[in-house]
C-alpha cells in the first residue's frame, strides 16, 4: 500500500487519495464507520474503518503503508464544545503521527492550516518562518491547529519525517459537505 489518508472522506483529503489514485498509487483511507463516503465515489480506494483518537484503529491503518496523508480535522470554526476541536486536531494528530513512525512510515505531510502562520506587523504575507505564538491565535479553532502543528514540529525535531502543510481558502470539487469557503461559495452563487 503506498499510502494512507486520514479525513480522506472530507473534502481536502478525497481531492489528495482521488490524485494519488489517478498518479497510480494505491490508497487506504481512514474512515468512521457510518460516515458519508460521497467524496470518494467512483474512487478506488481501501477503506479501514477507524477514528484518529482510537490509537489502535490507528496502528493497523498504517501499517505497510510508505506515505501517510494526515487531512482529518475538525475545521468547525465555532462549538459549544471547544475541547472536541483539541482533542481531534490536537490528540487525533500526536495518535497519527506516532502512529505513522512506530511503523516505520517513510513520509508523513500533516495538514495544518494558514491560520496557524503568523502575520507580520508590517501587513506583508505570513510563512512558516514568521514568529507566532498561541496567544497569537484568535479563536479555538485557529488555537487547535496551532497546537497541532506545534506536536509535528516537535516530533520532526526527534526525527520523524513529517513536512507541514498550510492551506489557506481551498476551493474545488467534492465539497459535498460544504466545508465553510464552499458554503460561502454556494452562497453568493445562490445571490
Amino acid at each position: 500500500m503506498d499510502a494512507l489518508v486520514t479525513g480522506g472522506t472530507g473534502f481536502i483529503g478525497a481531492n489528495i487519495a482521488r490524485e494519488l489514485v489517478a498518479r497510480g498509487a494505491t490508497v487506504r483511507v481512514l474512515a468512521r464507520r457510518g460516515g458519508d463516503r460521497r467524496a470518494l465515489e467512483g474512487v478506488s480506494v481501501e477503506i479501514a474503518d477507524g477514528d484518529i483518537l482510537d490509537a489502535a484503529s490507528v496502528r493497523r491503518a498504517v501499517q505497510g503503508v510508505q506515505a501517510v496523508y494526515h487531512v482529518a480535522a475538525d475545521y468547525r470554526l465555532w462549538t459549544p464544545d471547544p475541547a472536541s476541536l483539541y482533542r481531534t486536531n490536537v490528540d487525533g494528530t500526536r495518535t497519527v503521527l506516532e502512529a505513522a513512525g512506530e511503523a516505520g512510515v517513510r513520509r508523513i505531510v500533516h495538514t495544518s492550516s494558514v491560520g496557524a502562520l503568523g502575520i507580520p506587523a508590517d501587513g506583508s504575507p505570513g510563512t512558516e518562518d514568521t514568529p507566532v505564538t498561541l496567544e497569537d491565535m484568535v479563536g479555538d479553532y485557529k488555537r487547535s491547529k496551532f497546537l497541532s502543528e506545534q506536536v509535528a514540529v516537535e516530533l520532526a525535531r526527534r526525527g520523524l519525517p513529517v513536512v507541514i502543510v498550510n492551506p489557506s481558502a481551498p476551493i474545488g470539487p467534492w465539497d459535498v459537505k460544504p466545508t465553510p469557503t464552499g458554503q460561502m461559495v454556494v452562497d453568493v452563487m445562490r445571490g
